[in-house]
């Protein structure tokens, strides 16, 4: 059994505290469980659980859940949720696939018959609405990885009690909830269920929610028959054909979540990191893990660690090993259920070390495609461990915010826009198909020394996330506490559009395209990346969201041979991390 080994000497030497991000919180330790949340609300649900006996996956639920409340725009039952769980007993990671199909009966024919001739669904068409995967993954993570000793019922109690009480709207959340008002009000005839006397809330203001309370009791009763037979499903049946879509009882009835074996890739004999396989695109950060293992082991840059960390040299080579891992996730990645995905090939050490020889160390590559290898946000991430050394990562979202803004009657939330992710050009692995699940952006991530769990960890938000798992990961490595880590400044390749109708380009974009980075990167870094050739831009103030929002919990051990988990919360989000007592 590998332990982890920790240098307390060098992480506290203050030679070094200079050499990393000043941050302004401090990281957050405990012996017991501990909840790192977006939402303090939703941290204090999944510490509720620990309390009473739940582990990490049954307090992520509860953590869940709550957020489907304090932060609407972002996640809810109406939308996906993916996850990864460590096993302390047996050393092993077990992953979950809560995404929804496309109806059965929507085609590429039909979408065109109603008049989209763009290359994808537009998210506010109804039938951008897939199977909403949410509530099964609730009752799967609890069932199948849980302690045994609460139910489901206990652990959607917290959320339940908050929809009831009313819950304080947070800043960002109000911020997002403000500029989708008008969509929720033109969505559906329900939108006041999501609005509070007709208006998004301001921070601070307190905002009821009794129908989804009545919608989480009917899963804590009748599990997941509450919400894809009877009363829900009919209501969500009803509004999707009432607005020309062809949703039917059946499509939400056969839903299932699978329950896969994660895809990883081990980094310089050092660190593993384990990812949820397609349709999620979390083969986009093994892959640009291997691309700079590759670039490293033949001498074509120096070791990164090497490097002054968000230097112009640093940057440039993790801008273009994302973009070669984002040039093959647009092509490969779809349901593998339908459609043959080589993750296999994709990260041969063969295939990655071809990938790597088109990285010039001194310039942009301005003509990234994918290759070919033989035999071929709006969102919130969370992640929860445990005192018996159990951690789940768990990631969840509505796709745009709000979703489509669409509420079903009498049911409390918006139904996700998740088909947007579909593309409908002709003869493309991720293209339109009923019954088919599409490309997914969002993707928690674990990572292992050995057999022992090193972080649980994700960056939520659209085309951020595989490059956030990247950035942080490598931040942890050179040294950087958790929180550091999560709070240094960070870019974004925002794939521009190759259609003016296409809001989301995860899927399909313009890769030569405009580079995001975050106050805090000197100026004369993005003038070195221009020359470069990079279209180096710089953000600020909300404009940052495209940077995303990350936890982190890292396993530690000390001295005495005790283990003690790490956490960092987000600076750019409204949570925190707290333990457990």
């Amino acid at each position: 059994m590998s332990k982890i080994s920790i240098d307390w000497d060098k992480i506290n030497a203050p030679e070094l505290a200079f050499t990393r991000f000043p941050s302004r919180r401090s990281v957050v330790y405990s012996t017991k469980g501990i909840v790192s949340a977006s939402q303090p609300l939703a941290v204090a649900a999944g510490l509720e659980i620990l309390r009473q006996g739940g582990n990490a996956a049954d307090a992520a639920v509860a953590t869940s859940a709550a957020l489907a409340v304090t932060e609407p725009s972002s996640c809810g039952i109406g939308g996906d949720a993916f996850c990864l769980f460590f096993d302390a007993k047996t050393k092993t990671i077990k992953g979950l696939n809560g995404s929804g199909c496309s109806p059965q009966n929507l085609t590429l024919e039909y979408v065109r018959e109603r008049g989209l001739s763009g290359i994808s669904i537009p998210p506010s068409d109804i039938n951008a609405v897939t199977v909403p995967g949410a509530t099964a993954a609730w009752v799967d993570t609890v069932e199948r990885f849980g302690s045994g000793k609460v139910s489901i019922a206990n652990v959607l109690e917290p959320a339940i009690r908050l929809a009831e009480e009313g819950v304080p709207v947070s800043e960002i959340t109000s911020h997002a909830w403000q500029n989708c008002e008008n969509m929720i009000k033109n969505a559906s005839p329900n939108g006041d269920e999501m609005l509070l006397n007709g208006k998004a809330p301001l921070p601070g203001q307190i905002i009821n929610f009794p129908n989804l309370a009545r919608t989480f009791r009917e899963v804590a009763t009748h599990g997941k028959d509450g919400f894809y037979k009877g009363r829900i499903a009919e209501a969500i049946v009803e509004l999707i054909k009432s607005k020309g879509g062809v949703m039917k009882l059946d499509d939400l009835a056969r839903h299932e979540t699978s329950f896969v074996e994660p895809i990883k890739y081990t980094y310089a004999n050092e660190v593993t990191l384990h990812e949820c396989p397609p349709n999620g695109q979390g083969l986009t950060a093994l892959i640009a893990l291997g691309i700079l293992e590759s670039l490293q082991e033949r001498g074509i840059i120096k070791p990164l660690s090497q490097m002054e960390h968000n230097s112009a040299e640093y940057l440039h080579v993790l801008i273009e090993a994302l973009r070669l891992a984002f040039s093959d996730m647009q092509w490969y990645v779809a349901d593998p259920a339908v459609e043959h995905v080589p993750v296999e090939e994709l990260l041969s050490k063969e295939y990655l070390a071809a990938r790597a020889k088109l990285v010039d160390p001194l310039k942009q590559n301005s003509n990234v495609i994918h290759g070919n290898p033989e035999n071929s946000s709006d969102t919130v991430y969370f992640t929860v461990a445990d005192q018996w050394g159990n951690a789940c990562s768990y990631i969840q979202s509505n796709f745009a915010d709000f979703g489509t803004g669409a509420v079903p009657k009498g049911c409390g939330f918006t139904l996700q826009n998740r088909g947007s992710c579909f593309t409908l050009a002709e003869n493309h692995p991720n293209g339109l198909k009923g019954g088919k699940r599409p490309y997914h952006t969002i993707i928690p991530a674990m990572a292992t020394r050995g057999d022992e769990l090193f972080l649980s960890y994700g960056v939520m938000g659209g085309y951020i996330q595989p490059q956030g798992h990247i950035q942080v990961l490598l931040a942890i490595l050179r040294g950087y506490t958790p929180q550091a880590a999560l709070d240094s400044p960070r870019f974004c390749i925002a794939a521009k559009p190759t259609d003016p109708k296409l809001t989301d380009a995860a899927t399909t974009g313009d890769l030569n395209s405009p580079v995001y980075f975050e106050e805090g990167i000197p100026q004369e870094t993005i003038h070195k990346l221009r020359e470069m050739g990079h279209d180096a831009r710089q953000l600020a103030g909300f404009e940052r969201s495209l940077l995303g929002r990350g936890q982190v919990i890292q396993k530690l051990e000390d001295p005495s041979g005790r283990f003690v988990w790490a956490a960092g919360s987000d600076m750019r989000g409204d949570g925190h991390a707290a333990p457990q007592i």
